[in-house]
């Protein structure tokens, strides 16, 4: 085992160096490793929805980075081990009701059902390459419906912007204004609210690091969701290669007592 002091200090020297170069620095950013948008699966194939954790990857204003610290060797011992250091709302992650409601379930007590769901995938790309406080709207609802059918109870509705062309720069990612609010595409809370009420889905993802559009200070569709019960998956990817329609995904959320919520391996089976 790592003694916690030098899981801290790694810590906080990957977030010193992440602050000043991953949220802020134009230039010298690491790339991420990236592919562009993918092709649409095959019929029987499984998506990964997840992003890879590294200290390079976007993280919420504020928020420390995701460190990992090699504390064995298989030189010494046979096996190899790191200590890994990280908040719960790091790179491909669930919102658990308790992070936004006091007293909400934790993400223990999520119930294991509403983890594996139909997948609805509403697609905004083309109106937030443009516009990068677009939400997903009402009239995006009735637009997806008239097109591929009613959204069925109890599935898992995804908002496609195409934010991950953005990753291999951070900053583009965050994309901080200068009085430092991030802007980013997100659910508007009217439509959040009537998926949850009128759609009894079992939660709802996004691609970017918000269920709200990035610059909203009412968080209106976190209270809409995560207030009902319901779950959020947050900085989901290859949302571009998963139909509208006809998939199942698997939320792989941690299972940790009294959890907020937890980085997930999320997989959605064609």
């Amino acid at each position: 085992m790592c003694a916690p002091h030098i899981v801290r200090v790694a810590h906080d020297q990957a977030v010193a160096h992440t602050t000043r170069r991953g949220l802020f620095g134009a230039a010298g950013l690491a790339a991420l490793a990236f592919t562009a948008a993918p092709a649409a699966a095959r019929s029987g194939s499984v998506v990964d929805l997840t992003h890879t954790l590294t200290p390079q990857l976007p993280m919420w204003p504020g928020s420390p980075s995701f460190v990992a610290v090699p504390v064995a060797w298989h030189a010494a011992g046979g096996f190899a081990q790191q200590a890994l250091a990280l908040w719960e709302h790091t790179g491909t992650h669930i919102d658990a009701p308790l992070h936004r409601t006091p007293g909400g379930a934790s993400v223990d007590r999520l119930a294991a059902e509403d983890l594996v769901a139909p997948l609805i995938v509403i697609d905004i790309s083309a109106r937030a390459a443009t516009d990068a406080d677009t939400t997903l709207t009402l009239a995006d609802i009735d637009d997806f419906e008239a097109r591929h059918g009613r959204i069925p109870p109890r599935a898992f509705v995804a908002l496609h912007s195409g934010w991950e062309q953005r990753l291999p720069i951070a900053a583009a990612f965050v994309n901080l204004d200068p009085g430092g609010t991030p802007h980013a595409p997100g659910f508007d809370a009217r439509a959040a609210e009537f998926l949850v009420t009128q759609r009894d889905i079992v939660g709802a993802g996004v691609d970017t690091l918000s269920l709200d559009h990035a610059s909203s200070r009412e968080f209106g569709a976190h209270t809409a969701v995560l207030g009902a019960g319901r779950y959020g998956v947050e900085m989901l990817a290859n949302l571009g290669a998963v139909p509208p329609v006809g998939a199942t995904v698997v939320v792989g959320a941690p299972k940790h007592a009294g959890g907020t919520g937890g980085p997930c391996r999320v997989l959605a089976l064609l």
